[in-house]
């Protein structure tokens, strides 16, 4: 099963209120914030397709998520998420290598988890966005439906 890591890209200037809706219903409410869905989610794509222009997304690799949980993962007190958190309150043995294992494979969804944030909070990416804000991926820019190259501009990003 794939897991869809989104990111949004552009700012709330200009945005219309039923993107910004759709936005918040997705917890994308700022600037580089990101965050994980399975790909099997009811509405998720009509929700993605309608914030093309404002988000990225692709599918996510699991060393890509494991990285994402140790260094970006927060608790729902904004402690960073840890192993013995992960033990702790998720019951998962083997820590976060374990919780990003799960959700590759659909047994936990990560936005239906307790005790944790379901936004990450990024850094703007190193070396700068390669395309322009406004254009599709596809056609050199940043937005839309990136596939597995969501983990690039991801790893750059944490």
């Amino acid at each position: 099963m794939a897991v869809y890591a989104i990111i949004r890209i552009r700012g709330r200037v200009n945005t219309p209120n039923e993107v910004e809706k759709t936005l918040k219903l997705l917890r994308l409410v700022k600037k580089y914030h990101a965050a994980i869905y399975p790909s099997t989610l009811p509405g998720l794509k009509d929700m993605l397709n309608k914030a093309k222009d404002w988000i990225t997304w692709g599918e996510i690799s699991q060393d890509a998520l494991s990285e994402l949980l140790r260094k970006r993962g927060r608790t729902a007190t904004g402690d960073p998420l840890t192993d013995e958190f992960v033990e702790k309150h998720l019951g998962l043995k083997g820590g976060i290598e374990a919780l990003s294992k799960a959700i590759m494979s659909g047994e936990i969804a990560y936005h239906r988890l307790k005790h944790v944030e379901k936004v990450f909070r990024l850094h703007p990416p190193k070396g700068g966005l390669k395309g322009s804000i406004k254009k599709p991926y596809n056609d050199g820019g940043e937005l839309g439906y990136r596939n597995g190259d969501i983990n690039h501009l991801l790893k750059r990003m944490i």
